[in-house]
């Protein structure tokens, strides 16, 4: 082998030996876990509307990309499993919905529908994505509107009405949808209603231009005056846990082909608790071994449970930790089940948890995102 020929092939020898290391710490950096943020706020106090975040998965740090800057009330929102379109409700009188593209972590409105309800407050995808559904509060209806490919909405198409009241003459003298969710098999939207203390469960299919089948709708009856506000199914859809905000309690249902059974009631608030009640939100963490509800008002903490086999909460479990702020009404887990965010809209601030995967414990990490009246979070 020529002198030259030997000098060549040690110096590509050497060249690749000394970029392996660089070329091995390129992929580490490329698997660090990142995440996206969407925060949800209401606009009264001088938010911008939907702001979009950085959420470093490894750290627990946040850092602001962007914002809306005419959004009203954009309370509650849901996206897109391809991350391309966000929807928000416009929390206001005249509810409406808004349609955006997802640019470079940068949102731009497409379009606005009217909701022909009061106070929408919850915006949720069927899992085929070819449906769109908002629960108006205020307006006690729910209406649906169909999605296109290119992420618009059309007009209004099904429009369903509520019509009924119970027993708390101030918080349920008529009908208020609260939320709308699917089950994991996307073959039911269930629909709890805080007015009428119902859950009013719908089978939904997308071969029909009215998506959801008024004719067989089912009703799960909650107890007089618990008022159910949001709900959780379990990974498989075989037990739904409601969170009820007037009483303070999370029912436990087993579910099978549509249809729901009482199995448990248990309290978010411990027994020397004498305020009145104002649960907020609930949550199962991502291999579902425990549940997390939020409690407003006097409280402002987050209750654990550890979740039996069986589907009941493990009442002996129990555990709180304070929000570290006013009026929890929201809160999310990162996907791989290493941290809980909260939403703590009166105090104006996000505060991140570390949790504890094994034992479901909530650390404080002292991180937290100062934003106006957040309201809805949703990591992506």
């Amino acid at each position: 082998m020529k002198l030259n020929t030997v000098i060549k092939h040690w110096q590509i020898t050497l060249l690749w030996i000394a970029l392996f290391p660089l070329n091995n710490f390129a992929q580490n950096a490329s698997k660090t876990p990142i995440a996206n943020l969407l925060i949800g706020t209401y606009t009264e106090k001088g938010s911008k509307g939907i702001y979009v975040y950085h959420f470093d998965t490894a750290t627990g740090k946040a850092t602001e990309l962007s914002h809306t800057n005419n959004s009203s009330n954009p309370s509650f929102l849901t996206i897109s499993k391809d991350k391309q379109n966000v929807y928000a409700v416009n929390e206001n009188k005249e509810g409406m919905v808004s349609a955006y593209t997802l640019t470079n972590n940068k949102l731009v409105l497409l379009h606005q529908k009217k909701t022909k309800g009061a106070d929408p407050c919850y915006v949720t995808l069927s899992p085929d994505q070819h449906n769109l559904f908002v629960a108006n509060y205020s307006g006690g209806s729910l209406t649906q509107y169909h999605r296109f490919a290119d992420g618009l909405l059309s007009n209004p198409q099904q429009f369903i009405q509520h019509s009924g009241k119970s027993i708390n003459p101030d918080r349920q003298e008529k009908a208020h949808i609260h939320g709308a969710f699917f089950s994991p098999n996307g073959n039911y939207l269930l629909t709890p209603d805080l007015g009428m203390d119902q859950v009013l469960l719908y089978p939904y299919s997308n071969s029909t231009s009215l998506p959801l089948d008024v004719t067989k709708a089912k009703t799960i009856t909650a107890t007089p005056g618990a008022g159910p506000r949001h709900l959780a199914f379990s990974k498989k859809g075989n037990f739904i846990y409601v969170i009820e905000e007037l009483t303070g309690s999370i029912s436990v249902y087993s579910f099978v082909k549509g249809q729901a059974t009482l199995l448990q009631n248990v309290f978010t608030h411990s027994k020397t608790f004498k305020g009145s009640p104002n649960s907020a939100d609930i949550h199962l963490s991502p291999d579902g071994s425990y549940l997390y509800a939020t409690n407003r008002g006097e409280e402002n903490n987050i209750v654990k449970f550890s979740v039996l086999s069986n589907g009941k909460l493990d009442v002996k479990s129990v555990a709180y930790y304070s929000t570290e702020g006013k009026k929890p009404r929201n809160f999310t887990m990162s996907e791989d089940g290493n941290w809980l965010l909260v939403a703590n809209q009166d105090s104006d601030k996000v505060v991140i948890f570390k949790r504890n995967k094994a034992t479901g414990a909530l650390i404080n990490t002292g991180n937290s995102i100062k934003i106006s009246m957040p309201a809805c979070l949703l990591l992506f």
